[in-house]
């Protein structure tokens, strides 16, 4: 076995010849743009083709009534809720203790919806009536405790519309919307004006607030029923509805299941473009909740000084009949258990310029641990991730010599040991079922370490578990991230402190290795070779961090031909296409950063 892995400064010639130095590979092609007409401007086709919807936990953030499980949100069940939050009732005058109760009962039981905050009475009453019924768009009159009115027109859009139709049980929600003028009989001084986040499914859960109407028209629409063959100049959602190929990747859920909003190179009109590819609306940013994967909207540079309120709290209307639980969702979210990982106590200072390495200073790289056997070297990186989990290559260890190994946590140099350096024995040794030592298909592994004495946890001192990541369009091709090791170093001499260096994510990698390059494999490196991994990295973590400086442990040190030469970038396991395999064996409270 010859453990791959560490940074490497300068290319090596004959030394670093060996053909494949533990990182190996085959093929997968980078992402090609299906033909999609017009589409092709603002749609990434393969991406497409994937199907993602509302319920894609790899493209957005589950509600804290639903759990991610493997790559969908799922439902919960009401005791998983947390307990805080304020008091509902349904349509059917059923209590629930708090709003997530209710959502993740009504994910069973569609029929069961939200009426209104508080205690149930008998005389209170929600609902939606479409008016006239001879024409195919209808205007929706709502009753609120036995008063009638219609939605006012203004900033009417397609996310009140599919609310409405979701109200009324037409599950895809609306076709079109349009305002009109009502007939004399239906006239009144006032309405209603109605705004929705676009994934309720009770008109009852937006922001409602009775207004004056003056001469401005109604709201209208017409909910989704049949299904077509889209047409040329039509988006197809998932959900079988056809919309205008214009209104894809603008923020607006037109789509009502998101599909039309979740892969997009670029982002029209006031939308916002996630790293994930993902469009949301531009007033979401800087609103304190995440709803791009890596945080770019809630960035403290593009924030700062933002004054930006909600704009429901800004407008003042003489009647809000009922607040939107919007805000309840999102006070929801912050009484969810959150695992803190990827902040290192050492504030990490970010160099300009690419070089072949650097050495670590204290607190730097807290997750980075050491492996080793029983009277031998340092052999092997790996990567601590909550709990008493260590993350590292398949191929860095054996089921069968478990008792052998030794896990050193906080330690810089293998020869003058620093303070607040712990030891660790194993419990045992995790290897992928599907690893193969020949190709380095599923090279990864999970070392569970043996807890001292009595304790409840193992708790390393001086380390921090590294964030696993459980989308892979967190980070994508260019992102710089950072990969460190005791490793070979210049000329292929052996290093004894921990190294690290900056190196670029890379979609080219099939082209590079062609059929030694396996789906779950990531290519990362510069382009001239100056910083690599090499033997004695393996195991070891390739860190990208997040718009908020958090990081995530994005690979782990697995093979590569030769060791930083130019035109073979090193090749590690792609994390996140394992976070199910993890999670199965950790528990998904060990690692799973968020609710998912």
């Amino acid at each position: 076995m010859r453990p791959l892995s560490v940074l490497v400064f300068v290319l090596y010639s004959l030394l670093c010849t060996y053909a494949v130095t533990d990182k190996s590979s085959s093929g997968k092609n980078p992402i090609q743009q299906a033909p999609l007409g017009q589409q092709e401007k603002y749609l990434i086709g393969e991406c497409v083709k994937n199907s993602y919807t509302v319920n894609s936990c790899s493209k957005v953030f589950c509600q804290p009534w639903q759990r991610c499980m493997n790559g969908t949100c799922s439902c919960k069940l009401p005791y998983q809720c947390p307990r805080n939050g304020t008091s509902v009732c349904t349509t059917e005058g059923r209590a629930f203790r708090t709003y997530c109760q209710l959502k993740s009962y009504e994910c069973q039981r569609p029929l069961s919806k939200f009426r209104n905050r508080g205690s149930c009475k008998p005389q209170d009453n929600f609902d939606i009536l479409l008016k006239p019924e001879n024409k195919s768009e209808k205007f929706p009159e709502v009753e609120v405790n036995s008063q009638k009115l219609f939605i006012c027109g203004h900033e009417w859009s397609m996310n009140e519309a599919n609310v409405v139709c979701r109200h009324l049980h037409f599950p895809e929600g609306a076709d079109r919307i349009k305002l009109a003028r009502p007939d004399s009989a239906w006239n009144s001084s006032e309405c209603l004006k109605a705004t929705c986040r676009g994934i309720e499914t009770s008109l009852a859960e937006c922001s409602l607030a009775r207004t004056r109407r003056g001469q401005k028209k109604l709201a209208t629409v017409m909910c989704h029923t049949k299904h077509r063959e889209c047409s040329k100049h039509e988006f197809s959602c998932v959900n079988k509805k056809c919309i205008p190929s214009y209104k894809t990747c603008d923020g607006i859920n037109d789509c009502g299941d998101l599909s039309d909003e979740l892969c997009c190179k670029a982002c029209r009109g006031e939308s916002f473009h996630c790293n994930s590819d993902v469009c949301i609306p531009k007033k979401y940013l800087c609103n304190k909740e995440m709803d791009c994967l890596t945080g770019e909207d809630e960035t403290h540079h593009l924030c700062r000084g933002d004054e930006t309120t909600d704009e429901n709290e800004r407008e003042r209307t003489e009647d809000t009949q009922e607040e939107s639980m919007d805000a309840e969702r999102r006070k929801i979210k912050t009484f969810l258990p959150q695992i803190h990982c990827g902040i290192p106590n050492h504030t990490i200072t970010r160099r300009k310029r690419i070089v072949g390495g650097h050495t670590a200073g204290e607190g730097e790289f807290p997750w980075q641990v050491a492996i080793r056997s029983a009277g031998a070297q340092v052999n092997c990186g790996g990567i601590y991730i909550g709990g008493c989990w260590i993350l590292t290559a398949a191929h860095c260890v054996r089921q069968s010599y478990v008792h052998t190994y030794m896990i050193w946590t906080g330690m810089l140099d293998t020869i003058v040991r620093n303070t607040g350096i712990e030891t660790f024995l194993l419990k045992r040794v995790i290897i992928h079922e599907n690893y193969n030592p020949k190709t380095y298909e599923n090279d990864i592994a999970l070392l569970e370490m043996n807890k001292k004495n009595s304790e409840q946890t193992c708790s390393p001192p001086n380390t921090v578990a590294a964030c696993v990541p459980w989308s892979s369009y967190m980070f994508k091709a260019g992102h710089q991230c950072k990969v460190s090791g005791w490793g070979r170093a210049e000329g292929y001499e052996r290093q004894f402190t921990l190294k690290w260096g900056y190196v670029n994510l890379m979609s080219n990698c099939s082209e590079i290795y062609k059929e030694r390059y396996f789906k779950g494999m990531e290519c990362a490196g510069t382009y001239d070779g100056s910083v690599d991994s090499c033997k004695g990295d393996s195991g070891g973590p390739l860190v990208c961090f997040d718009s908020n400086n958090v990081a995530y442990v994005w690979g782990i040190v697995s093979w590569g031909e030769n060791c930083g030469e130019e035109g073979h970038p090193g090749v590690y396991t792609k994390v996140a296409d394992y976070f199910e395999w993890i999670s199965h064996h950790t528990g998904k409270a060990v690692v799973s950063r968020f609710n998912v």
